[in-house]
């Protein structure tokens, strides 16, 4: 069974998974969304008392915070007991692409010359994971939610302004990808 359950599973699986737990949501009248776990966190820790966006009653999103806590703990469960200890497996067009940047091929989940602790206390190195976070967390923030909130809960309610939140998420990537990131490394 461990063998199963390690083994990369099809596209179509985790689709009908992600489709079956939208419908759920839907039916029990819920949103899901990842960044709307600091609002409510920050809620539950007193913020209400002095910021009105975090009056609210945070008791409502106790399912979205478990369903975080699971995410972290399958998270932690898979790295620890069904990796498998198999490499990165990266196309050539992406290992060409990232050696061209000045990157090495990672030999885990992202490239040491970004999330190592020798690159993080570098200038460059903490200035770049600095400024992503401002940005991810300030751009989520005036979104209105995350990527995985408009990508996922609100095209799956036909909601415009995720499509157009989704269409920005793709072309900030873009951007970033082939203008920004030759420019920083």
């Amino acid at each position: 069974m461990l063998e199963f359950i390690s083994q990369p599973w099809p596209w179509y699986v985790s689709g009908t998974l992600i489709a079956f737990t939208m419908v759920l949501l839907l039916f029990f009248g819920k949103s899901f969304g990842f960044s709307a776990n600091l609002r409510t966190i920050c809620t539950a820790c007193g913020a209400g008392k002095h910021v009105k966006f975090f009056d609210f009653n945070w008791r409502s999103q106790i399912w979205n915070l478990l369903f975080l806590v699971g995410a972290i703990l399958g998270g932690v469960i898979s790295a620890q007991f069904l990796n498998g200890n198999a490499p990165v497996e990266l196309s050539a067009a992406t290992v060409q692409d990232l050696s061209a940047l000045g990157f090495s091929a990672p030999d885990e989940l992202q490239p040491e010359e970004i999330f190592s602790l020798e690159a993080i206390f570098t200038l460059k190195g903490f200035l770049v994971l600095l400024l992503g976070g401002f940005m991810i967390g300030f751009g989520a923030r005036y979104a209105g939610g995350c990527t995985s909130g408009h990508a996922i809960s609100g095209l799956s309610n036909l909601q415009l302004p995720s499509l157009i939140a989704v269409v920005g998420f793709f072309i900030g990537g873009l951007v970033t990808t082939y203008l920004l990131m030759p420019l920083i490394f």
